[in-house]
């Protein structure tokens, strides 16, 4: 059934309101922001796997009022908001979702907010897994824990060249770690200027210029129909085949079938990866089976302060709703068309 459109601009019913929290893997939800605030008798229920395909996420959601999307571990196109008449905010964590689609949330009346995201986090966690391939480190993890004892040579940081790709929060934040490792830096967005490169301590260089000179390239630019795809089969080829490739930004960025044929002709040292074209990664992918990569699994905002933020702005921005205001919204055409 389609969503009833003055039913979705309705303000909140008489029977108890009703709250969903999505794809709380590791549990924590409950205890991450003081849901006793919301109004008595509002019923919250946290949803701890993912619920699948589409027609499994509208049967399981068809009577909640209220979804928290957990970054986009689930995806809100128009066809499955279409399928939830009930839905009259949508709850999303960090300062943009590009599972939500927005525009149709918009048209059906649907108000989504929008939190803060972590500073910090997925820069620290990148910086892990560049020293985790560098140094071996899971590798001699295992090893060590089988009776061995120092099996591979790794490599050190100091002299060598970064080459980031996207200058923004987290990519600045990169170069400024990097210039702790004494390493020379180039930097690449389709927007970034030399000044600014200059700014975080790093060289403007072309795309081109950075994969063929860098030793360990990582990427922090958004995914967006200009990045995806961004580093192909041809880009790729212009690493140098000791250079070690790292993504913590979003799977598609890198066409992931050119990516493991480079690793297993051994084109490219290793690749350390956070995130997937497919998320969560099937059991039985490939690049699960290739011995020069590093995996984790979307790590990059897992952590306890970012949970904080996530969830108590996400209790802010219900309350708000509830209580009339505005609060963080995405889409304030919604928003003006329900005070009217």
């Amino acid at each position: 059934m389609g969503r009833n459109l003055a039913g979705a601009a309705a303000t909140i019913q008489k029977r108890p309101m009703r709250i969903a929290l999505l794809d709380d893997y590791q549990r924590v939800a409950r205890a991450a922001a003081e849901w006793s605030r919301l109004p008595a008798g509002s019923e919250l229920e946290v949803f701890h796997q993912p619920l699948g395909a589409e027609a499994a996420c509208a049967r399981a959601l068809a009577d909640f009022d209220v979804v928290m999307a957990l970054r986009e571990r689930t995806a809100f196109p128009g066809s499955l908001l279409e399928r939830l008449p009930r839905l009259k905010l949508l709850a999303s964590v960090g300062p943009r979702n590009a599972a939500i689609d927005v525009e149709a949330a918009t048209q059906f009346g649907i108000v989504v907010t929008f939190t803060q995201g972590g500073p910090y986090s997925t820069g620290e966690l990148t910086w892990g897994l560049i020293l985790a391939l560098a140094r071996h480190i899971p590798q001699e993890h295992y090893a060590l824990r089988q009776g061995h004892w120092q099996t591979t040579v790794g490599l050190e940081m100091n002299g060598r060249t970064m080459g980031i790709i996207g200058l923004g929060h987290i990519g600045s934040h990169m170069a400024r770690l990097a210039l702790a490792f004494r390493m020379r830096v180039l930097a690449w967005s389709q927007n970034l200027t030399p000044d600014r490169a200059k700014e975080c301590g790093a060289e403007h260089a072309s795309l081109e210029r950075l994969l063929r000179e860098s030793d360990v390239v990582t990427i922090h630019t958004r995914l967006s129909p200009r990045t995806r795809g961004l580093l192909g089969a041809e880009r790729l080829a212009l690493l140098k085949p000791t250079a070690l490739l790292v993504n913590s930004s979003r799977g598609p960025i890198i066409d992931e079938a050119a990516l493991i044929e480079a690793l297993r002709g051994r084109r490219l040292a290793g690749a350390a990866l956070d995130v997937y074209d497919r998320e969560p990664l099937p059991a039985e992918h490939p690049l699960l089976k290739l011995d020069n990569v590093v995996v984790t699994p979307h790590l990059g905002y897992v952590t306890e302060e970012v949970y904080r933020i996530f969830y108590g702005q996400t209790l802010e921005n219900i309350l708000a709703w509830i209580n009339g205001e505005k609060g963080r919204v995405l889409n304030p055409d919604v928003w003006e068309r329900r005070r009217r």
